[in-house]
């Protein structure tokens, strides 16, 4: 997959251009439906598939307030579009002159002139350019115009349900993995550093890895204790992490704390990705250190029998 950061940057191509444009956070099932219907074209009249997307996003420049939380990483997105086999991906830097493009000058000017559509394949109830006034009526007056053709994907159910990123955000705040997990069709995962905390944990036994998430706009689930798999220097270990604020022995700000099993040795300054495979329990104070140390180990116990380990 090529991978440009600017329209500019794409060279129109001799094959037909087949492409779908949009955030894609998170890539879910539905997202995932509209690249397989745009790869099965792209086949089908010997072209290549085509992104267009935005970075920032573009809600988060046109209400700064609004503290968007996304659900992947710009690196994460570009990982799982490679994966899903797309051929080129447009990263279009996103600003509030961007965003005054009428919806004529956004087909026009850009999809047709610049980036060459003969094939246009868009989710349900897409909207775009100034104030999200184009819709799938304005493309399809526009295609004979411009002389491509448009295809509109209904949306993805999941009993009786449209698989949207808002609802996965939802899911993923209320602690929610399963249904986050089926909507995404994979496990959802954050990175980031290995920083030194107040050493708490060696305390009570149960060493930590405090994580310095890397992306502060990413999102991060509900507070409680989670079974994960962590990655780190290219191998991956089983662990149990702690999301909260220790309310028993700290009470500070929120901290995502993780325990590796069968680890030891120095991770200070490492980058370490965070798979959440299944949530134990809430976050709760406890009246004694001991009652805690006693919940630690009935977690470890329920971290690898959920892990299977």
């Amino acid at each position: 997959m090529r991978v440009y950061q600017h329209i500019e940057e794409f060279l129109k191509i001799d094959r037909t251009v087949v492409l779908t444009t949009g955030t894609f956070d998170g890539v879910h099932i539905g997202h995932q439906k509209i690249i397989k219907r745009l790869r099965e074209v792209a086949d089908q009249c010997d072209g290549e598939t085509v992104l267009l997307t935005f970075d920032p996003h573009p809600r988060s420049v046109l209400q700064p307030d609004a503290e968007v939380k996304m659900l992947t990483s710009m690196e994460e997105k570009i990982a799982l579009l490679e994966r899903f086999g797309l051929d080129h991906l447009i990263i279009h830097p996103f600003s509030k002159e961007f965003s005054r493009t009428t919806s004529l000058e956004f087909v026009r000017d850009l999809l047709v002139t610049q980036l060459g559509v003969q094939k246009l394949v868009i989710g349900y109830d897409h909207h775009f350019g100034r104030n999200r006034e184009g819709s799938f009526e304005h493309l399809k007056e526009f295609g004979p115009m411009y002389g491509f053709d448009v295809e509109e994907i209904q949306a993805l159910d999941v009993d009786h349900v449209n698989v949207s990123s808002t609802k996965i955000r939802k899911a993923l705040l209320e602690g929610d993995l399963d249904t986050a997990r089926t909507y995404l069709s994979y496990d959802y995962s954050l990175t980031g550093t290995v920083v030194k905390g107040k050493q708490l944990g060696r305390d009570l036994g149960y060493p930590t890895a405090n994580i310095d998430v890397a992306q502060q706009t990413k999102l991060i689930p509900e507070n409680g204790v989670y079974a994960v798999n962590c990655e780190v220097n290219g191998l991956t270990y089983h662990g149990m992490l702690n999301l909260g604020t220790n309310p028993t022995v700290d009470n500070g700000d929120v901290k995502l704390e993780v325990h590796l099993f069968q680890f030891s040795g120095d991770i200070y300054g490492q980058r370490l990705k965070v798979t959440f495979k299944h949530r134990i329990r809430d976050e709760q104070k406890f009246e004694s250190i001991e009652a805690l140390k006693k919940q630690l180990e009935s977690d470890e116990a329920s971290a690898h029998r959920l892990l299977g380990y």
